[in-house]
């Protein structure tokens, strides 16, 4: 297998530290590199110099926090959203500065944390922070560091990480085929505008029924009465709610060391459900406590029980542990009650092509639908060897990225530090966020996030010092 070669460095660029400073590229301008940016800045203890390139020229409006709807709501309490792990109540003290619910129990619309983290930065921000409004191209390995090349300029950096956080989701397909880019087909989930702009007497199918689909539900039928949802998916099953709870989690125990097994902790998990049941303790408690040693679980469980997990249980786990608020649930459950969204197993099995409209044949019904709009609300790409990312295309085809064993994500250590296709480090280079999916299970929330944002603040002055 190959692996990362660092070139020499091109004549006359061997100087490139004269002015003694230590550079952090930080690709991507969404939570997850605002997170890391946050952490970098609130630390006094180095003088690094971080940039971070994103696309759009504005931060914060990934695809996570980016949507325009009010009406989306974060899926998290606001006291477990702080910036900081050690200042619980961070954002909480934000919202009553900036006039919003200051409630630490409240679900917060994911457009106010988008702002919270933009003012966050901007309060932290001095001469060491830039943001460059450019798409990279490419993040060359070069001696001493990187080179990042953007809008035909390369510049220079020790580190690198990459927070490109979620990729929209793969190419929609029924019956084997990929959806034609007809009017019909909104490949994007998150273009609030274009979804809202459908005819209010549309009838819409949503390709998944997870979170993505229910805040599209939302924006669908909300301010339209005479709209019609389907939602199909593969296994039917909504993200369950949050309710107000007494305990916050019930620590389960959990066998100390050695491997485990996919079937092991499905027992171990409806056994502290029956226990926390007769102790008069809900089962999302038994979720909350789990929450600290799924990492360790994961990665104690082997490829092979990793593949059965993911085939067996990963769907009724994750409904479970990314709820809904309770005013999203709320709505939604209305919505069924009065005819207007309907919710299917199966999934798609085809689509026909009527040109502004479509016939969609879903596997569990026995009628077709005849629809205005497919909207693929399957979930994010996670195999890097399919992205439409031009950056990380590149990387991939050069070896420096490979996806993990089961595509969940880049191969890297848990501090995120990449591992090459031959499985070696390229020194300097991280990813941060979702794209440890496969090291570490629990990597897409937030206080994930920001643990391993704190991390890297830590290690990467030191990076950044020995990359010379």
């Amino acid at each position: 297998m190959a692996s990362t070669v660092v070139p020499e460095a091109p004549p006359g660029q061997q100087q490139w530290q004269r002015d003694g400073a230590r550079r952090v590229a930080i690709v991507g301008g969404g939570a997850s590199g605002m997170l890391t940016a946050i952490h970098l800045l609130a630390s006094r203890s180095h003088d690094l110099r971080v940039t971070i390139h994103e696309a759009s020229g504005v931060l914060g409006r990934g695809i996570a926090y980016g949507t325009t709807d009010p009406r989306h709501l974060l899926n998290v309490r606001s006291r477990h959203m702080s910036a900081f792990p050690d200042i619980p109540s961070d954002l909480v003290e934000w919202a009553a500065r900036t006039g919003r619910e200051p409630d630490a129990q409240a679900f917060l619309p994911r457009r106010d944390y988008a702002a919270y983290l933009t003012e966050t930065l901007e309060r932290l921000a001095d001469d060491r922070l830039a943001v460059s409004p450019t798409r990279v191209d490419d993040v060359v390995a070069v001696p001493g560091g990187f080179e990042v090349h953007s809008a035909g300029e390369a510049t220079r950096a020790e580190a690198v990480v990459l927070a490109y956080g979620n990729q929209t989701p793969a190419r929609l397909e029924a019956g084997g085929q990929p959806l034609p880019d007809a009017p019909w087909h909104l490949a994007d989930p998150w273009d609030v505008e274009r979804i809202a702009a459908l005819p209010a007497d549309a009838t819409v199918v949503l390709a998944g029924s997870g979170l993505t689909a229910v805040d599209t539900a939302i924006t669908l039928l909300d301010d339209a009465p005479g709209r019609r949802v389907v939602m199909a998916s593969r296994q039917g099953l909504l993200p369950e709610p949050h309710i107000e709870q007494s305990s916050t989690a019930w620590l389960s125990p959990v066998p100390v060391s050695g491997p485990v097994t996919a079937d092991q902790l499905a027992e171990l998990f409806r056994g502290q459900v029956e226990a926390a049941r007769r102790q008069g303790v809900d089962w999302r408690a038994v979720v909350d406590g789990l929450r600290a040693p799924t990492q360790s679980l994961w990665q104690r469980l082997g490829p092979a029980e990793q593949r059965r997990f993911l085939a067996s249980y990963a769907r009724e786990w994750e409904v479970r542990r990314h709820r809904m608020a309770p005013g999203v649930a709320d709505r939604i459950a209305a919505y069924r009650t009065e005819g207007r969204l309907e919710l299917v197993a199966g999934g798609v099995r085809a689509v026909e092509d009527h040109g502004r409209r479509c016939e969609v044949h879903l596997a569990e019904r026995p009628d077709s639908v005849w629809a205005d709009a497919v909207v693929n609300c399957t979930g994010p790409l996670t195999d890097v060897s399919r992205t439409a990312d031009p950056l990380l295309a590149t990387l991939v085809r050069r070896g420096t990225l490979a996806p993990d064993e089961l595509r969940l994500g880049v191969t890297c250590t848990p501090d995120g530090e990449v591992l090459d296709v031959s499985g070696q480090p390229v020194p300097g280079l991280f990813v941060v966020g979702p794209p440890r999916k496969g090291t570490l299970w629990e990597t897409t929330a937030v206080p994930e996030i920001r643990a391993q944002a704190a991390t890297l603040a830590h290690l990467l002055p030191e990076v950044c010092r020995s990359a010379g």
